[in-house]
């Protein structure tokens, strides 16, 4: 897929990142991936991203990485494309975004580099040595250590042809409308803070009307009503499932550190698609916690 072509699918509809299946012992399980795919594909999304943040790409070493997005690949070609993780050190991200072009995804979302710090200049230079080792697309996620300013976007869109989607995982209005009025059209811009349907209005306000959603992994056809209803201006839909479910969600979403994740690996064992254990560090939810969401998830109705 050529990177423009990517950009105008990033553009058009809702996005999601699947769960990663692990066993009793943490290990990979394809076979239940690849059917998380099958489970997941009808019912709409325009992408997926295949060992990404809520796929628990920070706890793949380099082959399990390899086989989740082969099989990733191998499971939706032709019907829908797929976008892989990559991140960590520069020469560690090249070696995921060449290994994910190698296996015949659709593009890499760029995850931040994580522990230290760097200047501008460092991530100008780290973004574009990771572009400038593939020809697909290349989408950035601005979040964590990686917050790239206006100027330095622009710098990376003048280099580097196939960046072409920026992800903003900060919520810094002030950032994002900068950046969204300097750079135009050049990327395909993505909501991604986490439990994103909530912040979808004020993203859409400031011209970033796409984002990718988390809960779609267990509430498929609520995500896509959400989707539409907010894509169609229908704030009466909206407001009600912000009210009824995203916001009882956040609260039981907030009461653990690393529960971004392990609340949807909890959803998806509710919906009776489960994807195993998260890994530590990570922990999973309380078995009342569990119990709490599956009464939240019963008033939405079969999915």
């Amino acid at each position: 897929m050529h990177p423009q072509e990517l950009k105008r699918v990033l553009e058009s509809g809702l996005l999601s990142f699947p769960l990663t299946d692990f066993d009793a012992n943490l290990q990979f399980s394809p076979g239940p991936y690849a059917e998380r795919l099958e489970w997941l594909m009808p019912y709409g999304a325009s992408a997926l991203f295949a060992a990404g943040g809520t796929g628990e790409f920070f706890s793949l070493e380099p082959g399990e990485y390899s086989a989740v997005v082969k099989t990733a690949v191998e499971t939706c070609r032709g019907r829908m494309p797929i976008i892989a993780g990559a991140g960590g050190g520069t020469t560690l991200a090249i070696k995921y975004a060449q290994e994910a072009e190698r296996l015949g995804a659709q593009g890499v979302l760029l995850l931040p580099h994580y522990l230290t710090e760097a200047s501008q200049e460092g991530l100008v230079a780290h973004v574009e040595a990771v572009c400038r080792s593939v020809k697909f697309g290349v989408i950035v996620y601005n979040r964590g250590a990686c917050r790239l300013t206006p100027e330095s976007l622009l710098k990376l869109a003048d280099r580097c042809p196939n960046l072409i989607g920026f992800k903003d995982g900060v919520g810094d209005i002030e950032a994002m409308v900068a950046i969204r009025v300097q750079l135009g059209d050049r990327f395909a811009y993505l909501g991604g803070l986490p439990t994103a349907e909530v912040f979808a209005g004020a993203y859409k306000a400031m011209g970033c009307p796409v984002y990718s959603s988390a809960v779609f992994n267990f509430i498929p056809k609520t995500a896509i009503e959400f989707y539409n209803a907010h894509a169609a201006d229908d704030t009466e839909t909206t407001t009600r499932l912000i009210r009824d479910f995203f916001l009882p969600y956040l609260e039981l979403r907030n009461r653990g550190q690393g529960y971004a994740v392990s609340i949807v690996k909890a959803g998806a064992t509710i919906i009776g698609h489960g994807a195993g254990p998260v890994r530590p560090p990570l922990s999973d939810l309380k078995p009342g916690e569990v119990e709490e969401l599956r009464a939240l998830m019963a008033k939405l109705g079969p999915q």
